[in-house]
């Protein structure tokens, strides 16, 4: 337990000091990179943790969002009760779908999380006249301003991004070392078992899913927030499959799997669009070698070989 504390809040650490090294290139770059990694860890705690494949995670990260930026845009909101209200938005969106969704098992899970999220992303471009639909709306400096910081400054956009995922990340960690967090991985292990010892799955796995969907629905609201723009293709289905990469190459089931993923495949994007336009290629033979060579992911690999103590 101290060892595995110690690990992450060094990583904290040592994030908080990359602040004042990075170059303006990569210091944006990991500002970025911890947002999505939030969005990571919301989605790692439903497929992760309890075993839950989702392929609609999107319709949670754009409903923050969309929260938020509808709020700042049309209600004049500030951007503190902004942010809450995309996770407000999150919540509702995240409890509905799960009481549906989680009427279903297996495939039939996967398909079902997939068509609200295609129902979202739709709804989105349906009331273009709000939304902007594709094209989307930036939101302007004057907006961004949160007790007097200015986010779209690198400097508080950076320490505001560290702000939120290290919350996450040590929220993350302290949930699954709770009986709520062991009893998901029971769920994820053996499902019939956990019933039959007299857990509720149902509600434990609808808790999951709202759980998940408010950190997601936050790292969208924030995502926003921090780089100035809202746009319908963050509803789409490639951001539903981004964070089940991000996780896989981590390593699901692991605490920091989710931000090792996102690391890894935001800088192999950006190295290998850098030598060729068949960028995405190279990255595909790259994820494929992981998925045959490290099949538990990154993290997960590091934990099976050397240190078994990693959450």
């Amino acid at each position: 337990m101290i060892r595995s504390l110690a690990l992450h809040l060094g990583l904290v650490a040592l994030l908080f000091a990359l602040h004042f090294v990075l170059p303006p290139y990569h210091h944006g770059n990991l500002a970025r990179v911890m947002v999505l990694a939030t969005y990571a860890i919301g989605y790692n705690l439903l497929f992760g943790y309890t075993g839950l494949l989702s392929l609609g995670h999107a319709l949670f990260f754009a409903a923050g969002m969309y929260g938020m930026a509808l709020s700042v845009q049309y209600l004049g909101a500030a951007p503190a009760p902004a942010l809450l209200l995309g996770l407000v938005a999150g919540l509702v969106v995240a409890g509905i779908t799960g009481a549906l969704a989680l009427r279903t098992t297996g495939v039939a899970f996967m398909i079902v999380t997939l068509m609200f999220a295609q129902a979202g992303y739709l709804t989105i471009l349906y009331f273009g006249e709000y939304t902007r639909g594709d094209e989307g709306f930036v939101i302007q400096q004057a907006q961004r301003v949160l007790w007097g910081l200015d986010l779209s400054q690198p400097t508080w956009r950076y320490m505001a991004a560290w702000a939120l995922f290290s919350a996450c990340l040590l929220g993350s960690l302290a949930l699954i070392r709770r009986p709520f967090g062991r009893t998901l991985i029971a769920i994820r292990e053996n499902e019939e078992r956990a019933r039959m010892l007299g857990y509720d799955t149902f509600a434990h796995k609808w808790v999951a899913v709202v759980l998940s969907g408010g950190i997601s629905a936050l790292a969208g609201a924030a995502y926003g927030l921090l780089f100035g723009y809202a746009g319908a293709s963050f509803a789409s289905v490639q951001y539903s499959i981004f964070p089940l990469l991000w996780v896989l190459l981590g390593g699901a089931g692991t605490i920091l799997g989710p931000f090792v993923g996102t690391l890894f495949m935001f800088y192999l994007i950006d190295l290998s669009s850098g030598i060729t336009t068949a960028y995405m290629l190279m990255a595909g033979v790259v994820l494929v070698l992981l998925t045959l060579f490290a099949p538990q992911g990154l993290i997960g690999e590091l934990r099976r070989r050397v240190w078994g103590w990693l959450p």
